[in-house]
This record gives structure tokens, C-alpha cells and sequence, in this order.
């Protein structure tokens, strides 16, 4: 058995452990990770540093801004952790109570699903996001960063063990893979027996592997291709803030706007006023990839076929005119991955027309789709964005690492 089994199997035996933890107890170790996070500050810094140099040259300067680690972040990062300490443990919830002309009392109760695996790749603070939901809702994870964050996510892990053992609580309630060829990969895929969930957390790739290859439960996170509708009602101001917001904050994470759809109506107006705000008023310049529409309108790079089906993770947007609602709502159901999709408006007729329609895990009327993450969510931080629709959709936080049983209640009765 190789080293990535071998920690799946500690984490299996120590997962009734944790699942049998009281609120206060899992509550104070939190405390506890966050701060050693905080004391181990300078390590970590100087592991990211490490992986920070070593990606120069080789990733993205986007993607080496999802790497990069600061004094802030890290402080981010503990701070998101103490905010899980106040939500509630989902573990133990009565869900429903049943009860029976036999006499017997049914209830259906949230507990742990066990060991959960994620699988990510350059972001070092999904380390932390994913221990603490796990270990908040009752479940031991075996982490799986990608190589380019490698030598962060142990450094951040190591703090959060010694955070562990001074609350006395076995260390083995949060693992790390030290191999990050595939093949640890594969095993955490086909953990069998050990892996109660695995979450892939990445890139289109990465994602259709594990559902393609996993033989243990899969969720799917992750790919978005996120639209921006702009109707003929809409507020010109408004929509400009809502797709520079949707673009430009942070245009290498999930939920960052990748296309965006013009009314016909009012696209000989808007179009240049949105390459006015998106490119020759900004100091990064966002590239349209334009529809042959849309070239008819401004000027841009003509857009590809899978321009419209590509998640650019960058300053690229894929801009097209459609006809009205009813054309923005049948081109996203062909291109969306069902993550996030925005109508600005000021129709109720349209909006309506466009929640029933669009077939997303978050659906917007006038508001950038940045939001869709669990800390604006009021979840606390996510271990991902589901856009499936079985077991769990949209932000993925303690509840959704919860799984139920039903026990029953009698005074002798049979059947």
C-alpha cells in the first residue's frame, strides 16, 4: 500500500474519532489552527516564496497571483477560520421527526460523511478553507494540492497540526499528500473503503478526470463559465460596474464573468461604452473576443468557435449580441457549466423569464457573480462550487459535508 492509501487509511481510522467531537471542543481547536497560523506566519511566507519562484516564467502572472501568499492573506485566512467557529455544527441536527400509528418516533439526523479528499490545485488557502469545514462538520480530509503550491500547503498544514495536538486531538484529522505526480491522483480515486467523498477543485481537467475516473463518490466544482446578459432595460452604469466587477476583480478564480451578452437593442450604444470602461480605461486591458455581431460594433479580436466555451481565467472576455431574453437564456444553456449567470435589467418580465430559464447553481438579477462564494453566501468559507445538482449545489459548506441516518425510536414494537 503507497503513502497516499496509507494516509487515507489513518484518516479512515481516525474519522469516528472526530466525528464524535463535541461543538466546544472542535470550536476551540479552530481557535487553536488559527492562531499557530498567525505564529507561523514567517514559515509559511517562506515556503510560498519558494513555489513563487519556482512558477516564474512557467504559470500565468494571474495564476501566480492565486499562488501568492501575504502577511494579509494569511491573516485572511485565520479570520475565515474563526468565522466557521460561529456558524453552527451541522452534525447531530434533528432534519425531520417522523412519527409512526405504530408508535415507533423516526428521526432523521445530520452526521459526518467521514473521510473527505479534495483535490486542488494553485491556491494555498483552499488548505485551510477545506481542514477547517471538514473538521467542523465532523470529518477527518486528506488534502491533494497541486505541485506549484506544494511546499505552502505543508506549511500551512504543519501549523495547523501543532494547532491540533496542543487541543489534544489526534494530528491525523488532517492530511496532507506529499506526492503530487498523477498517480496520487489515481489513488485518491480509487480509495475505496477509505474515501467517503472525493472534491476536485480545479480547472475543467482536473474535474472531468476525477468524474471520468473516480471510483469513490465524486463531486463536481469548479469549471465556470459565467455569463453576463445585458437586457435592453438594463442601466448602462449599472452594468458596466456589475461586468468589471464580474471580470476584473479577480478574473482567475470560478466565479469571475467569462461572456458576456448584448441586447441587440441597445448594443450600438453600449458595446463601445463597455471597451471604453474594460479597455482603453484600464491599466490591464481586458481583450473582447468579439462575435462577428459584435465586430460590426467596435473593434476586438475576432472570436474562435470555443471562445464561448472556454474558461479564460484571465483578462479575456467573449462578448456576443443576441436578439432578446429569450436568445441570452437558450446561448447560455448551450455554454454555461452551470455556476453562475447575471441578467441586468429593469424588467420584472425579463428577470422572471431569466430564473426560470437559466439552469445554474446561482442565478443573478443585477449583481456580479463574484458573489457566489460561501463567505457572501453566509456559509463561511467553501471547499468549492458544486455544479451538479446531486448531493450538493453552489457553495459547498458544513452542511453539504454532512450526509443523514434515521434513528428510531420504540418500546418493544414489531412488525
Amino acid at each position: 500500500m503507497n503513502s497516499t492509501l496509507e494516509l487515507c487509511k489513518s484518516a479512515k481510522e481516525v474519522s469516528m474519532e472526530i466525528a464524535a467531537l463535541s461543538s466546544l471542543k472542535k470550536n476551540e481547536a479552530i481557535f487553536v489552527c488559527a492562531s499557530e497560523l498567525e505564529n507561523h506566519m514567517e514559515e509559511i511566507l517562506l515556503a510560498n516564496a519558494l513555489d513563487v519562484k519556482a512558477a516564474e516564467g512557467i504559470i500565468s502572472p494571474v495564476m501566480i497571483d492565486r499562488l501568492k501568499l501575504t502577511e494579509e492573506r494569511i491573516h485572511a485566512m485565520a479570520n475565515g477560520m474563526r468565522e466557521v467557529v460561529d456558524l453552527p455544527d451541522p452534525v447531530g441536527r434533528i432534519l425531520e421527526t417522523i412519527n409512526r400509528p405504530s408508535g415507533i418516533k423516526i428521526e432523521k439526523i445530520s452526521v459526518p460523511l467521514g473521510v473527505v479528499a479534495v483535490i486542488y490545485e494553485s491556491r494555498p488557502n483552499v488548505t485551510s478553507d477545506a481542514a477547517t469545514l471538514c473538521f467542523k462538520s465532523g470529518n477527518a480530509c486528506v488534502l491533494r494540492g497541486g505541485k506549484e503550491s506544494y511546499n505552502s500547503s505543508k506549511a500551512i498544514v504543519d501549523a495547523l497540526k501543532v494547532g491540533l495536538r496542543k487541543c489534544g486531538i489526534n494530528e491525523n484529522a488532517i492530511n496532507l499528500v506529499s506526492d503530487t505526480t498523477r498517480q496520487s491522483a489515481t489513488d485518491l480515486m480509487k480509495a475505496v473503503g477509505f474515501v467517503d467523498l472525493l472534491i476536485p477543485r480545479g480547472g475543467a481537467g482536473l474535474i472531468k478526470n476525477c468524474v471520468d475516473n473516480a471510483k469513490v463518490p465524486c463531486l463536481q466544482t469548479g469549471t465556470g463559465i459565467c455569463h453576463v446578459y445585458v437586457d435592453e432595460s438594463a442601466d448602462f452604469e449599472m452594468a458596466l460596474n456589475i461586468i468589471e466587477n464580474a471580470k476584473t476583480s479577480r478574473p482567475s478564480v470560478c466565479n469571475a464573468e467569462e461572456v458576456c451578452l448584448v441586447n441587440e437593442k441597445i448594443a450600438g450604444e453600449f458595446l463601445p461604452l463597455l471597451k471604453k470602461r474594460l479597455v482603453d480605461d484600464r491599466e490591464n486591458p481586458v481583450e473582447l473576443r468579439l462575435s462577428q455581431k459584435a465586430l460590426t460594433v467596435i473593434p476586438g479580436t475576432p472570436a474562435k468557435e470555443n471562445d464561448f466555451d472556454t474558461e479564460f481565467l484571465d483578462y479575456i472576455l467573449a462578448v456576443d449580441i443576441v436578439p432578446n431574453v429569450e436568445a441570452a437564456i437558450y446561448h447560455i444553456g448551450k455554454h454555461s457549466t452551470g455556476h453562475s449567470d447575471c441578467i441586468v435589467t429593469s424588467s420584472e418580465e425579463s428577470s422572471k423569464k431569466f430564473i426560470m430559464g437559466i439552469d445554474s447553481a446561482a442565478v443573478y438579477v443585477n449583481a456580479s457573480t463574484r458573489f457566489t462564494d460561501g463567505g457572501e453566501f453566509g456559509l463561511g468559507c467553501e471547499i468549492g462550487i458544486s455544479t451538479q445538482k446531486l448531493h450538493a449545489r453552489g457553495p459547498v459548506g458544513l452542511c453539504e459535508l454532512n450526509t443523514y441516518k434515521y434513528v428510531i425510536h420504540g418500546n418493544g414494537q414489531v412488525r
